[in-house]
Parts: structure tokens; C-alpha cells; sequence
């Protein structure tokens, strides 16, 4: 995912909790509502109706 700034994913929130977003690959996981916000020629696509829901199998952390 070095294709975003860091100032960028310094100010990026899960627009659905306001939580944290954890970088992957090519898209943006937030782990509070197990959503993946996908990330399309360097741009996050944050619309909630487009997030992909995290199913069971994946490995996400627990939470502290």
C-alpha cells in the first residue's frame, strides 16, 4: 500500500465507525466493523455500500 501518503492514511477513518483503518495490500480493513474499503489506482473508495464485509475466516486481531 505505499502508493499512500502517509499523511493521507494518518487522516482516513472508517467512515461507518470512525475507527481505525489498518493497511493491507491493496485496500483498507477496518477490524471494528469488519470491513474492507478497497483502494483503486491510489485512491480509497470509503462509500459503505461498497465495503467488502469480512467473513468469519478471516484473520483479523483481537481486539485489546
Amino acid at each position: 500500500m505505499s502508493s499512500l501518503p502517509q499523511d493521507l492514511l494518518d487522516i482516513l477513518a472508517c467512515p461507518q465507525c470512525r475507527g481505525p483503518l489498518e493497511v493491507e495490500t491493496a485496500s483498507l480493513r477496518c477490524d471494528t466493523c469488519r470491513l474492507r474499503y478497497r483502494v483503486e489506482h491510489g485512491i480509497p473508495v470509503m462509500l459503505i455500500h461498497e465495503a467488502e464485509p469480512l467473513g468469519p475466516d478471516t484473520d483479523v486481531p483481537a481486539a485489546p
